[in-house]
């Protein structure tokens, strides 16, 4: 785990000297508020960066123990509750939040009956029971994550508005692992999700490690369909070598995660397959041949399947019988999740920052430059004095103050500018406002309760995906069309007053757009045509729903915030300059006049302006060794592929 902890540390060393290349751009008064907004974008990803890992297969295949071996045998117990059959009830999370004290965050099962997702709890406190954690108490602490596994007995009407009971599918709960019904009752888990906040060395470093219910569980949980497992980092999609691949097996790959970056298949318990009669050599043959059919019936190539003994690796970590480890064939595992997964999140952040280093470096140079060329201006206009008797100079203040009154005059011309500038920016906040989104999410719950079949629900949904697209592809046009205008603004007041302006940033709200589409595609193959004829999941396509319309707010609130930090800062280097060059004019204008009343030395003000050009200029230099160093720091380390 030693890759996780240099992650960490390559983090906090590159923070730290983005925060130094800040400062110093704000003490030389070259960062606008457009780069301070780039820079806290650059140290939030730094600070926010999690690296999550999901953990996904049906019951009794060692998923739980995989995680004990994997993280948590440094321990010398296990952590996470292990056992035969079903251990893990609900979607759990393992996390470090400095901000919480060590516990267990516990949602309750009641809360599907509702139309909040997942998601909108995590932003309500209230509505978790919370459970503390004894560190320098491990069995105590262990008694309190098997929490994770309790159940409770229910009517099955209460399941059934819980959407883990259907009449018409008498499979859907035992494929939850869920006690059948019994005079009207079933047993279901007591508990939604779970967060276990735990100040473990590598959640502190940002691992994130999610560990799903029974592969049933992934259809019936909109939040791990939706967002949990399609956005984590790696998925490790755990069988077992005496089972091999079910059919139910390969339509949860299919569906749920297939093929594609950070997604491996681990054939575990092959301890199952330790044949004493057989020597060593004819063991790891019959090993192989699972690991080649499991990689055939998923679609893989056998080195992206990886044979383990989950078990075997926890007892010899624990017990330090290193060749039983070696056996466990984990370590294997280990450096296939964590040598190739680290260096690419590396390299993907690396890439961002180094874009966001760039749009600093660009804004310093382009202030820098303007402030220069005002010096050397300055310097000319000082020097053509020498000389000159007090009427060539009095001529100077003549048209010094004749320059600023039409730069005023400029100034008050770009008022009416402005008031387009505002009407568009309203516009474009319409577009992607809440208060129509919510319209819309209204619009189709309606509709979706007039309907007596799921398949009928269809058709809403899709339109609801259709308007909520179209909202964003307006505003795209609109932010078109606000950036033209800026741009021509700026291209005029620049050639009117000389100036040499850098044309406001660009904002694209494509990502949004894409996230829309990447939100339906997860849908449509939830509730694929054939599903919804097969069985009556009405109730489970309105809590999918629900969660739909929690990530889509999610995301026009995401392209809110876009389009609000845009906006401040769209007008910023504009805004920088004006009020540079009007400053300048202020100091040019008192100059010449203490010349003129013979108040100063020429000569002294010549050498004043002189010792500002060198000033700035060792400024330049300081602040590009700094931004050479960020740069240092972001460069790729040696090259790893990424999981394939």
């Amino acid at each position: 785990m030693q890759d996780l902890q240099q992650y960490g540390a390559w983090r906090t060393s590159v923070a730290a000297s983005l925060e130094s290349y800040g400062k110093a751009l704000r003490d030389a008064g070259l960062i606008d508020a457009g780069g301070e907004q780039v820079l806290a974008r650059a140290l939030g990803r730094l600070r926010d960066d999690r690296l999550s890992v999901a953990f996904v297969a049906e019951f009794s295949r060692g998923k739980t123990e995989l995680i004990n071996a994997l993280f948590f045998a440094d321990y010398g117990q296990r952590i996470l509750p292990s056992s035969a059959g079903r251990t893990t009830m609900c979607p759990t999370e393992l996390l470090w939040d400095e901000q919480l004290p060590p516990c267990v965050r516990l949602l309750p099962i009641e809360t599907r009956a509702g139309q909040l997702s997942l998601g909108d709890y995590r932003d309500d406190p209230g509505a978790w029971t919370v459970l503390p954690l004894d560190l320098d108490a491990p069995g105590a602490m262990h008694e309190t994550l098997r929490q994770v596994s309790q159940t409770r007995r229910v009517a099955t009407g209460e399941a059934e508005r819980y959407g883990l009971f259907d009449p018409q599918d008498p499979d859907l709960a035992a494929g939850l692992g869920m006690d059948g019904a019994i005079d009207g009752a079933i047993d279901i888990p007591r508990w939604r999700h779970a967060i276990i906040n735990l100040p473990h060395p590598l959640l502190k470093q940002g691992l994130v490690i999610l560990d799903t219910p029974g592969l049933n569980a992934i259809g019936t949980e909109p939040e791990l369909t939706l967002n949990l497992i399609p956005n984590a980092h790696a998925v490790l999609f755990v069988l077992a070598a005496d089972t091999g691949v079910t059919r139910s097996d390969i339509e949860v790959w299919r569906t749920h995660i297939g093929a594609g970056p950070g997604r491996l298949a681990v054939l575990n318990k092959i301890d199952a397959m330790w044949d004493e009669l057989k020597d060593g050599a004819a063991n790891d043959a019959e090993i192989a041949r699972q690991q080649h059919d499991v990689a055939r019936l998923l679609g893989l190539d056998a080195g992206q399947v990886y044979p383990v003994s989950a078990h075997k690796a926890l007892v010899g970590r624990i017990g330090g019988d290193m060749d039983l480890f070696e056996r466990s064939r984990l370590g294997e595992l280990e450096a296939a999740l964590f040598h190739h997964l680290i260096p690419a999140r590396r390299s993907i952040n690396a890439r961002q920052l180094r874009a966001d280093l760039e749009i600093l470096a660009a804004g310093q140079q382009m202030l820098a430059a303007a402030r220069l060329r005002e010096l050397v201006e300055q310097l000319q206009e000082l020097r053509s004095l020498r000389g000159k008797n007090q009427g060539m100079i009095a001529h100077m203040v003549r048209r010094v103050e004749a320059e600023k009154k039409e730069f005023d005059a400029g100034l008050f011309k770009l008022q009416g500018t402005r008031a387009v500038f505002t009407r568009l920016s309203t516009e474009l906040y319409t577009l992607v406002g809440m208060d129509g989104l919510q319209d819309r999410t209204e619009t189709v719950r309606a509709a979706m309760a007039a309907s007596r079949f799921a398949t009928g629900m269809r058709a809403p949904v899709r339109n609801y995906f259709a308007g909520a697209r179209a909202g964003l592809l307006d505003a795209c046009a609109k932010v078109d069309e606000i950036k033209s205008m800026m741009d021509a603004m700026h291209r005029r007041f620049a050639a009117e007053h000389g100036l040499s302006l850098a044309l406001p940033q660009t904002l694209s709200l494509t990502r949004h757009v894409d996230e829309i589409d990447a939100i339906e595609t997860l849908f449509e193959r939830q509730f694929g045509t054939a599903t919804l004829l097969m069985t009556s999941r009405a109730t489970l396509l309105e809590r999918f729903f629900d969660s739909i319309a929690s990530r889509v707010r999610r995301v026009y609130r995401a392209a809110n915030a876009d389009v609000e930090a845009w906006l401040k800062v769209a007008n910023a280097p504009l805004e920088t300059q004006i009020r540079q060059h009007r400053d300048n004019l202020r100091q040019r204008q008192a100059t010449v006049q203490r010349i003129h009343d013979a108040s100063d030395s020429l000569e002294q003000k010549i050498g004043a302006f002189e010792h500002g050009q060198a000033e700035l200029e060792s400024t330049r230099q300081h602040l590009a060794a700094i931004a050479a160093g960020v740069t240092t720091l972001l460069a790729a380390p040696s090259h790893s592929p990424d999981i394939a």
